[in-house]
């Protein structure tokens, strides 16, 4: 994962947790809900891209 796409996944997790706190604030159970999808759709790209980058690592280690 690049940084630029590592920036955009925190920046998408980062902004649905601001959804949800307005949700919580403004009692709108829509937002909140939009918010935590959000959230969980940015943590599992981000848990994936970290899996592929494990993976690169014990196949390089393999390759020295």
């Amino acid at each position: 994962m690049s940084f630029t796409e590592k920036a955009k996944s925190k920046a998408e997790e980062l902004s649905g947790a601001a959804k949800e706190r307005l949700g919580d604030m403004t009692d709108n159970e829509r937002m909140r809900a939009e918010g935590a999808s959000q959230q969980s759709t940015a943590k599992a790209r981000q848990a994936g891209e970290h899996v592929k980058d494990a993976g690169r690592d014990v196949r390089s280690s393999f390759e020295k």
